[in-house]
């Protein structure tokens, strides 16, 4: 399928760094584009970190491999007069120019959107930072924990006795990321049906309210804050949620509608519980949940979560033992979906497992071909 990708043809300009701005582009990348990330004298920061002290001397850090496989790599100082030309002439090129800087930075180096409009009036320019280019905290830098505790995830998560707590993986980031590449491609066939010049203006915090759109409604709209739910299920259902088991495992269980309760109930071995007045119906099951909920507890006890998870899945109710990542990688699913490639990287040729994209197309994986590059492997030869 890599011949008749669906942004083949297309060039973007890259000069984001960290997570979020290189996870949109890497997106297009695996896309088809053909990505030129720009990065400093001596690449960027998350060249040098990561899990293998190996790579990471090498500069080229599991923490930079994650989003920066498929790219051509070019080191230029975007303050020297020359090189910052160099910029101007591979963006007049371009059909995407993607920034992450701070707002107001791109404009002072002489990269803001209205010299790029100039020099290429068909160009896609999407800018990505924390708290977007306009409102009263526009001008303030973040990283993704730092929104997390803006845009109010945090004092939803955890319980009331452990406090606020962040959510352990930087989704936002990665989530602004895929919110990113998606404003681009409608950019581009918004310029493909205009001609014209298409302004993006993404921002993490933006993202976040995306991501917890549910709540943002019912607070938005009620005024009141939602309270922490721990393990818990949005619905808050007696027959949804985190339960302990035999083994000391947990298992996370959503029998939401009718059938999955009495199915529910079938596999406790009490197919009379979804018969009781107390629980026949959703009203009279929240009505009573404590109740119910003690009488989950102490059945979920009787049997490991495997078990569970196992009947469960049979009975063709929602349910899963909580899993390491580890253990979710030795499942077989993801292998079977083709979300991983593995790839040799740096001098010693570390096989290096990097993610595809979030879906399938026509029965195929989108994943990478080609693995991360040194700092500057392709200056000034980038276009070979």
């Amino acid at each position: 399928m890599s011949d008749n990708l669906p942004l083949k043809g297309i060039r973007v300009l890259d000069l984001t760094q960290v997570f979020a701005g290189p996870y949109c582009t890497y997106q297009l990348a695996l896309l088809g584009a053909q990505v030129i990330k720009v990065e400093p004298p001596g690449g960027e920061l998350t060249r040098y970190g990561g899990a293998l002290p190996e790579l990471s001397k090498q500069g080229l850090g599991l923490s930079f491999c994650t989003q920066n496989a498929q790219k051509h790599c070019v080191e230029l100082d975007l303050k020297d007069p020359q090189q910052l030309a160099e910029v101007l002439s591979l963006a007049a090129e371009a059909d995407v120019f993607v920034q992450n800087f701070r707002p107001g930075v791109a404009r002072r180096l002489g990269l803001g959107e209205d010299v790029l409009a100039e020099i290429n009036p068909r160009l896609v320019y999407c800018s990505i930072s924390a708290y977007g280019e306009v409102g009263p905290i526009g001008h303030r830098p973040a990283y993704d924990h730092v929104v997390q505790a803006m845009s109010g995830i945090m004092c939803t998560t955890g319980t009331d006795a452990m406090g606020p707590v962040k959510v352990g993986a930087p989704y936002i980031d990665y989530a602004t990321g895929l919110n990113a590449a998606f404003a681009v491609m409608a950019g581009l066939r918004q310029r493909d049906l205009s001609g014209e010049f298409q302004l993006i203006d993404v921002a993490m915090l933006d993202t976040a309210m995306t991501m917890m759109a549910n709540n943002l409604v019912t607070v938005a709209t009620t005024g009141d804050d939602l309270p922490k739910l721990g393990n818990e299920a949005a619905s808050r259902a007696p027959s949804s949620g985190c339960f302990a088991t035999q083994d000391g495992s947990l298992l996370m269980l959503a029998a939401n509608n009718e059938r999955q309760f009495r199915d529910l109930c079938a596999v406790l071995g009490h197919p009379e519980w979804a018969n009781d007045s107390r629980w026949a119906n959703p009203m009279s099951r929240s009505a009573n949940q404590e109740a119910l909920r003690r009488l989950f507890e102490q059945e979920f006890l009787l049997q490991p979560a495997a078990q569970w998870e196992a009947q469960l899945d049979k009975a063709g109710v929602p349910a899963s033992r909580v899993r390491q990542l580890s253990e979710t990688l030795a499942e077989g699913q993801l292998q079977a979906r083709g979300m991983l490639q593995s790839l040799p990287v740096g001098a010693e040729q570390t096989e290096v497992a990097l993610p595809g994209v979030g879906f399938r197309m026509n029965g195929q994986s989108l994943v990478p071909n080609s693995a991360p590059r040194r700092a500057g492997a392709d200056t000034p030869h980038w276009q070979d």
